[in-house]
């Protein structure tokens, strides 16, 4: 089929779609975007290619009311069915991911000329590894192995100051009899393995050593593999033509097996504005410096596992661990010689400047690289040698399976710090951020060293965009300022060949139906105290006027606490607190209290920003406490303004204001939901009309009737 064929294919199932008799609005943006997925999905070389392949990238911001998932989804589909592919639907968040597979894609499904199969992709930890349970309930699990090491009174921990790592914790009556629940409802079908679908959620703690992991799992040579939860996913994956993922899982799966090959499907990146971001903290590693029992556990296990197989590597091992564990504690030993925080309450991370490691430092993180490499190759010589003894002595599975969990468990651990090293050693153009983290428990200093790209693009770059061939993204907000110049930056798809971008505008008459009130505090915003109080002032003057649904967003727990000290008797009754209630029983309550013609307030942050849909009465003022700047703290922001700055570079105009500009579209997105809505937006940082920054960040925003409010109540146009 011809990649015109293929379109017009695309394009006529979307029209099918919107001209079904299910309630759907014709707009004319959502045809556009329809018209440009359509075009992307049907050109670009698909599966295995001898030469460069042809690759299409559109970046599409939809504006709120567009109704981009069928504008994506409806083509996307119709187009992988043609071309007899899959497509995959990556998001950011949760609330998109079920809304796509319990609303959107199933209705989709009854309305395709085509029927199509689609099924939730989750990580391998999500599940439950039966395996592993099963080695607890009967007790024969090793407590060591799974315990967070705590370092405890008498131990020496770095620089030879006085506090050990305690030894591991023997688990609880609780948690055996937790698992021993799970076990049962798992084996009398009551219970699908899911973590998510437990009816009490679990700890961290409680899950992490029953979860199933790829350094640990034998896949078909496992006794339990005909029933594993997994690989049961896996299987309705694989079947499956509409894949709905999210960012997360897609970074770390890209050079795995439990997504498609992205070589060879459509990919669609909704809630697109979030990526750069994900990468970020995908591609950072950590490491504790002083917490290091596992380097013995695991060369120990690794010796005697190569000592039964007979492997040569099992006269090393021992020496390879010990000398890693010394190194660790000599880069731990040279941090604190380097950059001991003056007051670990005061200053509990310590950024590296820009630039070479200093010798003392580079030497043992040198090391360690080197060991670290080594060790790992020959503990993949050792879990070929298992698997092979598993093909070939399936009697033994078992009992094979369980040096293949002790070895498994702890070798992320090490991967970890081979990655940290290479990031803290790595010389570039753009160099990476790097930090220790100091900690302090009675008399022991715990020491974590972390290391990051400062920017996503190159990584995102030779990962994603270098194995995907036809990619669409997506959001409300993907340009800055009035451009896409910082998203196409951030993301390293600047300068790529074939990449479409699109302002595909709401349908919403945002003039007649918003209105931005920008209101001029007398207090400077950069003065926490001083402007919080002069803020709140304002703020509870224009909340006493609210008479229906209301959101009021603020930047941090101490501004939002501040407010609520504020709150008169009769205010207080209406306002209804992030994190004071679950999120769901709270916007609940919200509605509810609307719904009887009650004035409610929620008082939220960042999170309540950004994909609340609170339509109509729900949300008819909001409020933003402060322009959304990202906290100066964050050490991977630091870096990189060091970076800009020897460059001759200004990162606040290149880097923190096309950030807060896609922040600020996003909180002001909250307030016209539908065509109907009619909303007030309140914004109390004067510098949104007083400074030429905020000028930029006023030409991201909807096209409000806007005025300003100066400290004496009097209320001019802009």
């Amino acid at each position: 089929m011809s990649p015109l064929d293929i379109q017009t294919r695309a394009l006529a199932a979307f029209d099918h779609v919107v001209n079904s008799p299910v309630g759907f609005r014709a707009r004319e943006g959502q045809r556009h975007m329809a018209e440009l997925v359509a075009q992307t999905f049907s050109t670009p070389t698909l599966g295995k290619c001898e030469e460069e392949p042809e690759r299409a990238f559109a970046v599409i911001e939809a504006g709120t009311g567009v109704g981009k998932s069928i504008a994506y989804a409806a083509p996307a589909i119709a187009a992988a069915l043609a071309r007899k592919t899959r497509v995959i639907i990556s998001t950011a968040t949760v609330a998109l991911q079920e809304q796509l597979v319990h609303k959107d894609l199933p209705l989709l499904s009854t309305l395709m000329p085509e029927p199509f199969t689609h099924a939730l992709a989750k990580g391998r930890g999500r599940y439950v590894c039966k395996y592993k349970l099963q080695r607890w309930v009967n007790g024969e699990a090793e407590p060591d192995l799974f315990a967070d090491e705590m370092p405890t009174q008498g131990s020496t921990g770095a620089g030879g100051q006085s506090g050990a790592v305690g030894s591991g914790r023997a688990p609880t009556e609780y948690q055996l009899l937790f698992y021993r629940q799970m076990a049962t409802e798992l084996k009398e079908h009551r219970w699908n393995g899911d973590r998510d679908t437990l009816a009490v959620p679990p700890t961290p703690e409680m899950w992490r050593p029953v979860a199933a992991e790829a350094s640990s799992c034998t896949a078909k040579h496992c006794p339990d593999y005909q029933d594993c939860t997994y690989f049961d996913q896996r299987k309705a994956l694989a079947a499956s033509q509409v894949i709905v993922a999210n960012h997360d899982l897609l970074l770390a799966t890209i050079n795995g097996n439990t997504l498609p090959d992205l070589s060879d499907c459509l990919l669609v990146l909704d809630e697109g504005h979030h990526l750069p971001s994900v990468a970020l903290n995908h591609f950072q590693e950590s490491t504790d410096l002083t917490r290091l029992r596992w380097v013995e556990q695991l060369a120990l296990r690794a010796r005697k596992t190569a000592e039964m197989l007979d492997l040569d590597c099992a006269v090393e091992l021992g020496g390879q661990g010990s000398a890693l564990k010394q190194h660790l504690q000599e880069a731990a030993q040279q941090a604190l010689a380097l950059y001991r925080p003056r007051g670990l309450t005061e200053e509990p991370v310590e950024l590296l400047p820009i630039g070479p490691l200093p010798a003392m430092l580079s030497q043992p993180v040198s090391e360690v690289l080197t060991l670290s490499a080594a060790l790992l190759k020959n503990l993949q010589n050792i879990s070929n040698a298992l698997r092979t003894q598993m093909k070939e002595r399936p009697e033994d599975a078992r009992e094979l399976s369980t040096h293949y969990v002790q070895l498994g468990v702890l070798a992320p651990k090490l991967e970890a710090v081979q990655s940290w090293a290479a990031l803290m050693l790595l010389e570039s153009e753009v160099p990476a951020a790097r930090w220790f983290t100091f900690g302090q428990y009675g008399e022991f200093m715990s020491i974590t060293a972390s290391a990051s790209p400062i920017q996503p693009a190159s990584a995102l770059r030779h990962k994603l965009w270098g194995k995907a061939r036809a990619v669409v993204i997506t959001s409300a907000t993907l340009t800055s300022c009035g451009n896409f110049d910082f998203f196409l930056n951030e993301t390293g798809l600047r300068g790529l060949d074939n990449v479409s971008t699109r302002v595909v505008s709401s349908p919403f008459d945002f003039a007649r139906q918003g209105h931005l009130v920008a209101v001029e505090t007398q207090a400077d915003p950069k003065r926490a105290a001083d402007f919080n109080q002069a803020m709140c002032k304002e703020l509870m003057s224009d909340l006493a006027q609210v008479q229906a649904g209301a959101l009021v967003l603020f930047t941090s727990r101490d501004q939002m606490r501040t407010a609520v000290d504020s709150l008169s008797g009769s205010l207080r009754h209406r306002v209804v607190v992030q994190n004071d209630l679950p999120r769901q029983t709270l916007l609940q309550r919200h509605r509810d209290r609307v719904e009887r013609g009650e004035a409610s307030i929620i008082f939220g942050m960042q999170s309540f920003g950004e994909g609340l849909d609170l339509p109509g009465a729900l949300c008819e003022s909001v409020f933003i406490c402060k322009l959304p700047f990202a906290p100066p703290s964050d050490p991977v922001s630091s870096a990189r303004s060091q970076w800009l700055r020897s460059k001759g570079r200004d990162p606040f105009m290149e880097l923190v204001v096309p950030a807060v500009s896609i922040r600020l579209a996003q909180w002001v997105g909250r307030a016209i939901r539908s065509e109907t809505d009619q909303a007030h937006v309140y914004c109390y940082d004067r510098r949104l009309i007083q400074t030429s920054f905020g000028q930029r960040l006023l030409a991201g925003l909807p096209p409000f009737k806007r005025q300003r409010r100066n400290p004496q109540g009097q209320v001019f146009d802009l």
